[in-house]
C-alpha cells in the first residue's frame, strides 16, 4: 500500500482590536502577496485552540483570547506547486487581541488593522470576506 497524500489541517485567526481586524500579506508561496489571516498547520497532539494561539504568537507576536470557530475554508493547489498538489482544510477562529505589538516573522511581509468590511480592492484569499463578517459577529456577541 502506498502512502497517499492527505489534506493538511490548518487554523487561522481573525483577531479583533478596537473593532478592527488584523490582516497580513503573505511573503512566501503558495499565497505570496495575498492578504489573509495569520495562522498555520496543526501539529500532531495539539488542540485547535492551542495551535491557533501558537501560530499567532509565532507569526505576529500577539497574545489572543480565542472566541470561537468562524467557519471553514479549503485551498486546493495545483500539482505544479512543489512536487505535487496540496490540499489545505483551514479552520478560521474569531479572537480578541489580548497583548503585544505586531512583530511579523519571515512568512509575512506586511500587516494592517482594518474594518472587516473594508477589504474590497485587496488581493485576498478566497472567501475571506464572509469569514471576517462571521468572526465579527462572534466577537460582537462575546463582547456583550
Amino acid at each position: 500500500m502506498t502512502d497517499r497524500p492527505k489534506p493538511e489541517l490548518a487554523v487561522s485567526a481573525a483577531i479583533f482590536k478596537d473593532s478592527r481586524v488584523l490582516l497580513v500579506r503573505r511573503a512566501q508561496a503558495p499565497a505570496k502577496d495575498v492578504w489573509t489571516l495569520p495562522g498555520g498547520r496543526v501539529e500532531i497532539g495539539e488542540t485547535l485552540v492551542e495551535c491557533v494561539r501558537r501560530e499567532i504568537a509565532e507569526e505576529t507576536g500577539l497574545g489572543i483570547d480565542v472566541i470561537g470557530l468562524a467557519g471553514y475554508r479549503e485551498m486546493i493547489l495545483a500539482a505544479d506547486v512543489g512536487a505535487r498538489g496540496r490540499h489545505f482544510v483551514i479552520l478560521p477562529f474569531a479572537a480578541q487581541w489580548r497583548s503585544g505589538e505586531v512583530t511579523l516573522n519571515e512568512e509575512l511581509a506586511e500587516f494592517r488593522w482594518t474594518a472587516p468590511d473594508a477589504i474590497e480592492g485587496l488581493r485576498t484569499t478566497e472567501g475571506l470576506g464572509p469569514i471576517l463578517l462571521a468572526a465579527q459577529d462572534l466577537a460582537n456577541a462575546a463582547a456583550k
